[in-house]
């Protein structure tokens, strides 16, 4: 995949940058495999703003994704590369040999017309998913159960991938796209590849009014507030505003905010790197 600029022939093209498309090969999504997907407006179930600056936003289907790959033993044809308006990632569309549809993340490398295959038997090739335990050390992996059949939870974003690094008794060590060192079971899941789309770091909206369709709001600076509304509003002028924090008072910049007992701090090798 590669991106375009654009050649300005007004202001919000100036400095946009976008994906070519050229993986693409289809339009419009599997009927089968569609679902109505209403927003929030960062509004709960009681109808109070929790989360501020959502709302608005063209209208999306939801493509449900089959990020289990459970049918071990089936081959799978790539029928498809699609886009996905939930995701940064390109999805792809396989037709498995017994009839049955599902999506899937499309890792790089991934063209129509190749078979994927997971479970024990599948070779470590891309697109395939393996357990842990199968895998070959050193191999680029993304999509990876935190818990088995769970479903994948690590390494889902455009162009981010892991790595199997080693093996410890009944845990993988697996190197995260932050660097974070980290232990998983070898029963779990986890694909072979980087997630396509690496390109999708590289665009640039070129104007506010793409952030709307995104359904993303005018974001407001704690400073230029009053001090009723954040800690850091208020003063005469341009004040800096004091020490960085959050709306709730939650000092940024450094301070950590991570529960030293988190149940999961035990699974976790190395830090990320600062």
């Amino acid at each position: 995949m590669a991106v375009r600029k654009l050649n300005p022939i007004t202001p919000g093209q100036r400095h946009k940058i976008i994906g070519t498309f050229e993986t693409i090969t289809a339009s419009a999504p599997e009927k089968s495999l569609i679902v109505g997907a209403r927003k929030s407006g960062g509004r709960n179930n009681d109808g109070k703003m929790t989360m501020r600056y959502i709302g608005g936003g063209h209208k999306r289907k939801y493509r449900v994704i089959d990020f289990k790959r459970n049918k071990d033993g089936i081959p799978a044809v790539v029928k498809t590369i699609e886009y996905d308006p939930n995701r940064s990632a390109r999805i792809a569309l396989l037709f498995y040999a017994d009839g049955e549809k599902r999506y899937i993340l499309a890792p790089n490398g991934l063209e129509v017309g190749h078979t994927l295959l997971s479970g024990a038997e599948a070779a470590p090739e891309v697109g395939n998913t393996l357990l842990l335990e199968n895998i070959p050390l050193g191999t680029i992996i993304h999509n990876i159960e935190l818990n088995p059949g769970q479903g994948a939870a690590l390494v889902r974003s455009a162009g981010t991938f892991a790595q199997l690094t080693s093996r410890e008794d009944k845990y993988a060590i697996v190197k995260l796209p932050s660097g974070e060192m980290r232990k998983v079971l070898c029963s779990c899941k986890a694909t072979i590849g980087s997630v396509g789309n690496s390109d999708n770091a590289l665009e640039r909206s070129g104007k506010a009014g793409r952030s709307r369709w995104l359904g993303r709001r005018p974001r407001v600076r704690g400073v230029v507030m009053n001090p009723v509304d954040h800690p850091m509003g208020g003063g005469e002028g341009r004040a800096s505003g004091g020490h960085p924090r959050s709306r709730k008072g939650l000092l940024a910049k450094g301070f950590k905010t991570r529960s030293p007992k988190k149940a999961s701090s035990k699974y976790i090798v190395e830090r990320r790197k600062k």
